[in-house]
């Protein structure tokens, strides 16, 4: 069985997670990324874990507390990432347990996530974690740089 460690994100993983959030459709520079921890670490509402392997980042999780006027306080999962290699091996189940650790510890009482459409295998994995789907949106964008 393999020696999975779940740690707290450092500066020192950039790499490491630009070349994950590659694998997830997020092509961010390495500094980017690195601006990304840095923001992540300095902000109490927000947070991020490694899954390590043999000294090697396999899997991250982004989580943050969220408050919204309409609705009690909640944790969401921001964004969730194994490595094609370890999937399927429990890693990802680590990372939702520490996430769910910290919005315990935040006080909240719900854990949320969201999850592309068309991501169906995923979809099966938080279902089989406990996650019920709640409700289908679209989500809209609109550029501020211009």
């Amino acid at each position: 069985m393999m020696e999975i460690f779940i740690r707290r994100i450092s500066k020192e993983d950039a790499a490491a997670i630009a070349a994950l959030s590659y694998q997830l459709g997020y092509p961010l520079s390495l500094e980017q990324t690195l601006q990304n921890i840095n923001a992540v670490m300095e902000n109490k509402d927000h947070n991020a874990f490694v899954a390590t392997h043999a000294n090697k980042v396999i899997g991250w999780v982004g989580v943050a507390q969220t408050i919204q006027l309409e609705t009690l306080a909640f944790c969401e999962i921001r964004g969730l990432v194994v490595d094609e290699q370890y999937r399927k091996k429990g890693v990802g189940k680590m990372l939702i347990e520490k996430a769910k650790q910290w919005g315990k510890e935040k006080g909240n009482n719900k854990l949320r996530l969201r999850c592309n459409l068309k991501r169906t295998e995923t979809h099966q994995f938080y279902q089989h974690l406990g996650f019920q789907e709640t409700k289908l949106q679209k989500v809209f964008e609109l550029r501020l740089d211009y």
